[in-house]
């Protein structure tokens, strides 16, 4: 049976709609349709295996002194967040998590993880900008946001439906969509796809990530103004190493300090410090 390209557009659009609509979750507190089509506990045995091959090859310290505040904060924003969704009678997102936290010595690395179910590295660069508890919280609480909200798992089932999608497509159109990233990017040397769905896409993450991690540090009793202070030394730090915007995957600093002043207020009032934790 022959089909014409606009009924294999048709067809093609129809199943992959009908799936993605019945392929759908919420993200907790912020309540953001998300599309989910591969199983979370899938990536969750994914970042296991991940987490103990960088556990095996990385130069972990063990000092006390320089661990401990990272796990004191952890665990306190751990049991905030269970309360919160206990509080509200939500189902707690983190009910399955087997926390762990690690800290690499790596001084020119300025980054911090949390991966699905809750496994968690920091490196020693980055408490070069987190200077105090406030600092460690804005971070600690942005990483865990991305675990909580399942943006590893959203992130792959975007990837998923677009890998289809564009195939399907570029079939349908003869291998246009095809030629058109091969001439743009042997042009310019950029991905029109990576530059115009999924950094976009992975900056929405962030945001959503800097919304939910200064609730949690609310709700823990650290300063949410701790992000913005975290952000201001980061800018001064990356001071002319930034790239443009819409080449990244995160926001430029100025812009997430510009959305943290105006959330804070309305974060400090909506979730308030949870006593006697």
């Amino acid at each position: 049976m022959k089909i014409n390209r606009r009924d294999f557009l048709s067809l093609t659009t129809c199943c992959c709609g009908g799936f993605l609509l019945s392929s759908c979750a919420t993200a907790p507190i912020t309540g953001r349709q998300q599309l989910t089509l591969l199983p979370e506990s899938m990536i969750n045995s994914q970042a296991i295996g991940a987490y103990k091959k960088v556990k095996e090859k990385a130069k972990l310290v063990e000092d006390k002194d320089q661990l401990e505040p990272i796990i004191t904060v952890g665990k306190r924003i751990e049991k905030a967040i269970k309360y919160y969704f206990k509080s509200k009678n939500l189902k707690d997102p983190t009910e399955n998590y087997d926390w762990e936290y690690i800290l690499i010595n790596d001084p020119k690395t300025l980054n911090a993880w949390c991966m699905p179910g809750g496994k968690i590295a920091f490196y020693t660069g980055i408490l070069e900008v987190t200077k105090d508890e406030n600092g460690l919280a804005a971070v600690m609480g942005h990483e865990i946001a991305h675990a909580v909200a399942r943006h590893s798992l959203e992130r792959a089932s975007a990837a998923l439906a677009i890998n289809v999608g564009t195939m399907a497509a570029d079939i349908a159109l003869g291998g246009a969509i095809s030629r058109t990233r091969n001439t743009v990017g042997q042009t310019t040397g950029m991905d029109i796809i990576q530059l115009g769905i999924f950094n976009p896409f992975s900056r929405y993450q962030e945001s959503e990530a800097d919304y939910l991690g200064i609730i949690f540090a609310n709700l823990s009793g650290y300063d949410p103004a701790g992000a913005i202070q975290l952000w201001e030394r980061m800018q001064e730090k990356m001071k002319g190493k930034e790239p443009p915007q819409f080449l990244s995957t995160h926001p430029s600093s100025g812009n997430r300090i510009n959305d943290l002043r105006l959330l804070i207020p309305k974060v400090k009032i909506e979730y308030p410090k949870i006593q006697n934790l």
